[in-house]
């Protein structure tokens, strides 16, 4: 009986921010896989190990968490001012589907060292020592991110002294800016930054899952796709942990049926049915007032420390720190006065806010400005770290694609 040998495939595995990838250049990627379709898909699926219905990920390189189910693949950009376009694909777990519909905004930081490894970067703007500044066109969404990722006898600076919350270990910090994060375009709900035109939105829940059958929503368009809600309306402080919702089927059935409606309302999908086959986006999030918590490390958050308190959910689960495109949505409607997230956080106006995750704190910055009576958001930043965990051939069946 033949047996159809493993190919190798040259990958590097990162971690970018709270997430892990396996990292590709699309030129050596198997010519099949070069190009949208099937063939990519089931690369990706294969290389995670999914669908997996033990939801171990242990025939794979994933880590079984929407955290760590994730392929990228860079190639160097044809468009003006971009040194490269980055793609990337979240890999679902126990279901046959990868979503193409948004950015990893952990990953972005990974993408800027990424680029420079790869030899992406024209070697005449890479300092010998001082930050790169790395152009990267986001292929998913169509927006720019600019990485400024530090630079150390003319190589990627991995190692030094930047803490990030859910992280464990400190690394070198890379600053990203999310130019134009909002008005994503007709695929992302109508080209707006609140696609109803409404900071506050009132959603027809089931009165199973919220008394009186309307709950309160902020909608917005900024970074990825994202539906906030005010815990205290869903029965949550905003303290949560992971395991005060993950292990709860109800909870997180209601989560999603919650997310089915929003995404209606927003137009990304047409029937609730819709909904499981766009995992990835929209993102739904719940915000509440700062109140004294301890993070999943153990170290307590005072109240004192963060202007407000934000659980976010992805690809079904309790995040377990915050995803950096929906720190962007953060970020922006925090700038943007009335929104949930701007009055949990205080109201007024301002232009970062430092919120509360299961992990610890993340600061984000946003510009916001109104012109017509449309808001929209001009440049997100945030900082995060990324480095190089393994580097080599990365080993699928030859006929898994």
């Amino acid at each position: 009986m033949s047996q159809v040998p493993q190919i190798r495939i040259p990958a590097t595995y990162m971690r970018g921010g709270t997430s892990k990838g396996v990292f590709f250049r699309l030129e050596d990627l198997p010519e099949p896989c070069r190009v949208p379709g099937a063939a990519r898909n089931r690369l990706y699926q294969r290389v995670i190990g999914s669908p997996d219905p033990y939801a171990k990920h242990i025939d794979g390189m994933g880590g079984a968490t929407s955290s760590t189910s994730k392929c990228v693949i860079l190639s160097r950009s044809g468009r003006p001012d971009h040194d490269v376009d980055y793609l990337y694909g979240q890999v679902a777990i126990d279901s046959d589907f990868v979503d193409w519909s948004g950015n990893c905004g952990n990953l972005s930081t990974a993408a800027g060292a990424f680029a420079l490894h790869a030899g992406y970067v024209a070697p005449e703007r890479i300092p010998r020592n001082g930050v790169c500044t790395v152009r990267i066109w986001q292929a998913n969404i169509g927006k720019t991110i600019i990485a400024h990722v530090p630079v150390s006898n003319g190589q990627v600076q991995e190692t030094g002294y930047f803490e990030l919350d859910g992280v464990t270990f400190p690394a070198a910090e890379i600053v990203l800016e999310f130019l134009d994060p909002a008005d994503a375009g007709e695929d992302e709900g109508g080209g707006s930054m609140f696609p109803t035109g409404q900071v506050v939105d009132e959603l027809e829940v089931p009165a199973s899952l919220v008394v009186g059958g309307r709950l309160q929503a902020t909608l917005i368009n900024a970074g990825i796709p994202t539906i906030f809600v005010n815990a205290a309306d869903i029965g949550y402080r905003g303290t949560e942990l992971q395991e005060a919702i993950n292990g709860d089927q109800g909870a997180l059935a209601g989560f999603e049926t919650l997310r089915a409606i929003g995404a209606l309302k927003m137009g990304l999908i047409d029937r609730l049915e819709d909904a499981p086959k766009r995992q990835h986006t929209p993102k739904i999030a719940f915000v509440a007032p700062p109140m004294d918590y301890v993070s999943s490390s153990g170290k307590t958050v005072r109240a004192s420390e963060v202007d407000l308190l934000v659980r976010a959910l992805s690809m079904g689960k309790l995040h377990h720190a915050m995803m950096g495109t929906a720190a962007v949505a953060i970020g922006a409607a925090a700038a943007v006065p009335g929104t949930l997230v701007n009055l949990a956080a205080g109201g007024g106006e301002r232009q970062a806010v430092r919120f509360g995750h299961p992990s610890g704190t993340l600061r984000v910055g946003a510009e916001a400005r109104q012109v017509d009576g449309q808001w929209s958001v001009t440049k997100a930043i945030m900082s995060r770290s990324a480095r190089i965990l393994m580097e080599g051939w990365v080993r699928v069946p030859g006929d898994a694609f």
